[in-house]
């Protein structure tokens, strides 16, 4: 399975991005899809996570900020980030979980490069 994320750059606060990714190499509608990041310095955290049923969670930083959405046709997910924060600088990488990926001789996870955005004025 690989993931290909895409977004990224320089937003001022206040501001809003988009970021996709899109995941291929899978007929599978993945059990999860989601997004971690990792700050400067900082470990990875869990952004935003979405089943495959529509269950969404979400880090208690990015709570009525950001939105998760996929689209289960195209295998992608979606992160919308609004009112951006400079402490929302950082490189996102989306990922994907299903244990069935397991019968098949995959990974049950995968993730994809890592998109990076700074949030600056």
């Amino acid at each position: 399975v690989q993931l290909q994320a895409f977004g990224g750059g320089l937003v001022q606060p206040g501001g809003s991005l988009r970021l996709s990714c899109a995941a291929s190499g899978s007929t599978l509608s993945f059990n999860v899809m989601g997004w971690y990041r990792q700050a400067p310095g900082k470990q990875r955290e869990l952004v935003a996570s979405i089943s495959s049923g529509g269950n969404t969670n979400y880090a208690d930083s990015v709570k009525g900020r950001f939105t998760i959405s996929r689209d289960n046709a195209k295998n992608t997910v979606y992160l919308q980030m609004n009112s951006l924060k400079p402490e929302d600088t950082a490189v996102y990488y989306c990922y994907i979980e299903d244990s069935r990926l397991l019968a098949r001789g995959l990974p049950s996870s995968a993730w994809g490069q890592g998109t990076e955005f700074t949030v600056s004025s």
